[in-house]
This record gives structure tokens, C-alpha cells and sequence, in this order.
């Protein structure tokens, strides 16, 4: 069979088995002690209006001192050495606090536990290794995470997808296929064939060809059986023309959060518009949607980041631009508005979050000067 119609038959595959999934999920009919949150506002249908409280878990610095957690993924089944209900954070900065450097994983138990998970060499990602927010956790016991990497203050490279096994091996490197800078990552999960959406920031930033609207996202198919190396079967660039550009504080800003809802559409925080984009047929789709189609824009949404979707099928997210947490309906209805970090107006301090499985409650990171540390809203 050619390559050609092999990826033909894998996507194909995919989408009716995607749609299955998303209609046993429920998705296609739409991943210390306690403080009170003063500042909230919320409508009786939302996941988080009714959210008053934030704690403490645990500190995320490992022993190399490794700060500036980033992404935020919880392990759905035990395997190796990871346990249900964990929650694995990525760190982004070594412990000088230079960007695009951090190697680390912490494994973090809800009762607040903390150990390392994995410590990262990578020769074969283009550019070295700096762990960002694209992070997820996969049934069969893979972890994949995004690397974004600095040497000497600079951006070295497009970066790469870093595939580990359940006991925090690196097994192998996923570069090229589109990856161009990856930011975030959510992932459907089909069991021995996965998909992942990731969002890059590189595009028109490295290169001759400069482009303000460099942003993509791209689908990669990918196997997944545990104890076999994830290899990529397809790669489709669904998304483009986010705007994309370097900070001194924030190293790249770009489109963050991604997040699969209801009918395979997929969301996307475009930081740099205060806004959320949709992505419909995310799933099995060929071409590029460009920027999408806006769900919302301005209002609470101010430099969000990271993006979820909470149970309810509303899209959660967090701002770089202040401490707040927001939630918006799939129909562009800004319905909660919770403060959950009031650091200095919490302003860069919020990155990926994750539902609480089987709880009304949120895991987020907080970088805020020494906190560096994984809370949870309830």
C-alpha cells in the first residue's frame, strides 16, 4: 500500500473511531491550608462559580532546582511508575530561572506528594531541551512532552515532542512533522493509535521569512501501545495564522491552550487576541482552518494561557495577564470569573491546569517568586 493511502486510511480510521469515543465520553453531546477566594463571579451552570477555596498540593521544584512550572497533565491508570490520579508538571526554567532550559517532571499525589518523575537529556531535539506546557499522559503509560529550548538566552531551535516511557525513560524524539515551536498539546486517546494537538509559536519567529501571524496547530496520529515506541503515522497542519511573538518575560507568546470539546472541536487560547478559537471537525479534518472561527473575545479574557474543558463541556482558562481563572461556554457565554492567584495581581504567574478527575476542582501552577508550586481550586 502506498504511504499515501495509508494515511488516508489511518485518518479515516481515526474519525469513525474519534466519533465513538466522543459519544461514549459524552463529548459529542458537548482533559497548607485553604484559602477563600474573595474576587468571583458566576452563573448557576458553572463548573467553577460555585469554586470559593485554593490550597496548596505541593511544591514543584525538584532537587536540580528546576522553577517555572508549565504544563500540567494527570496520569489516567496505574503503570510503572506512575500512579492514577498523579498529576505530572513540566518545569520550563533551570534553577537560574533561564527560559527554555527546564529538563524536569514532577509526579505530584493529590495528597501532596511529590517526587521526580523524569530528568531529561535529549541530543536528538533540534536545539536541546526546555520543557513547555505541551504535556499529556497517556492510557497505555506514554507521557510525551514539548520542548521549546534557549542556549545563552537565545531560541536554538524548532524544538520537538519527547516521548517517555512509564517509568520516565526517554524512548524517543518526535521532530519535524510540523513541530515548530510546541507550546501546548491536549490529546484524544484511542488506546493503541492516538491523536495529538499541538500548538507552535516558532512559525515566522526562527528563519529569514519573519511573519507576525506564524502560529499553527497541528494534528499528529500517532501509535500508542504500551510497550511499543510511539511512531508518527500522519501529520496535518489544522490551524494557522495565530500571532506569534518573542517577550522578554514570557520568552515566546503565542496560541497556549488547546482543548477537544463537544463534537471534535477543538479550542484554542490565541493568547496575543484575548481571545478563544474554534476549531470544528478537529478530529478528521485535512486542511488548515486558519485561526478559526472566535467563540470569545476581550471581556474576562486577559492573555489566557492555558486552556481545559471542564465536565459541563465549558472551556476554562487561565490568564497571563492577571490571577484569574475563566470559564466560557462552546457558545462564547463568559459564565464564571474566579481569582485564584492574587500575587501581585497574578499577573504571569498561571499556566496549565487540569480537572480534578471524579471532583468539582482544578489543578493550576503558580510560579509566583518562590511558590513554584501545584494548587488546586474547590
Amino acid at each position: 500500500m502506498k504511504p499515501t493511502r495509508r494515511s488516508a486510511a489511518v485518518i479515516t480510521t481515526i474519525a469513525a473511531t474519534g466519533a465513538a469515543l466522543l459519544a461514549a465520553s459524552g463529548m459529542l453531546a458537548a482533559s497548607a491550608s485553604a484559602a477563600p477566594n474573595a474576587s468571583a463571579s458566576f452563573t448557576s451552570h458553572a463548573f467553577i462559580g460555585p469554586l470559593h477555596h485554593t490550597k496548596v498540593i505541593a511544591s514543584t521544584i525538584p532537587a536540580n532546582g528546576d522553577v517555572n512550572p508549565y504544563g500540567v497533565a494527570v496520569v489516567p491508570r496505574n503503570t510503572g511508575h506512575l500512579y492514577r490520579g498523579d498529576v505530572l508538571v513540566s518545569n520550563f526554567n533551570n534553577m537560574a530561572n533561564v527560559q527554555g532550559t527546564g529538563t524536569t517532571i514532577v509526579q505530584v499525589s493529590p495528597g501532596g506528594q511529590a517526587k521526580l518523575f523524569a530528568q531529561i537529556s535529549d541530543k536528538a531535539c533540534p536545539g536541546g531541551v526546555g520543557l513547555t506546557t505541551a504535556l499529556v499522559a497517556l492510557h497505555s503509560g506514554w507521557v510525551i512532552v514539548g520542548s521549546l529550548p534557549t542556549k545563552n538566552g537565545a531560541i536554538s531551535g524548532p524544538g520537538c515532542l519527547i516521548v517517555l516511557d512509564q517509568w520516565g525513560h526517554v524512548r524517543d524524539t518526535i521532530a519535524g512533522h510540523g513541530i515548530d515551536g510546541p507550546w501546548d498539546m491536549t490529546a484524544l486517546d484511542h488506546g493503541n493509535i492516538s491523536e495529538l494537538f499541538v500548538t507552535n509559536v516558532l512559525g515566522g519567529i526562527l528563519g529569514h521569512h519573519k511573519n507576525a501571524n506564524g502560529g499553527t496547530v497541528q494534528r499528529l496520529v500517532i501509535t500508542s501501545a504500551p510497550y511499543r515506541t510511539p511512531r508518527v503515522l500522519a501529520s496535518t497542519k489544522i490551524g494557522s495564522g495565530f500571532p506569534a511573538r518573542t517577550d522578554p518575560n514570557a520568552l515566546v507568546i503565542g496560541p497556549t491552550g488547546v482543548g477537544l470539546g463537544r463534537s471534535g472541536t477543538l479550542y484554542v487560547a490565541d493568547t496575543l487576541n484575548n481571545r478563544i478559537a474554534a476549531i470544528p471537525g478537529a478530529v478528521f479534518r485535512h486542511t488548515s482552518d486558519g485561526p478559526g472561527r472566535t467563540v470569545s473575545k476581550g471581556g474576562a479574557l486577559n492573555s489566557e494561557l492555558g486552556l481545559v474543558i471542564a465536565p459541563n463541556g465549558d472551556i476554562l482558562t487561565v490568564n497571563g495577564g492577571d490571577g484569574n481563572m475563566v470559564e466560557t461556554t462552546p457558545f462564547g457565554k463568559q459564565v464564571a470569573v474566579v481569582t485564584v492567584d492574587n500575587n501581585s495581581g497574578g499577573a504571569g504567574n498561571l499556566f496549565g491546569l487540569a480537572v480534578k478527575p471524579g471532583a468539582r476542582a482544578v489543578y493550576f501552577v503558580d510560579d509566583f517568586g518562590s511558590d513554584n508550586n501545584l494548587q488546586l481550586l474547590f
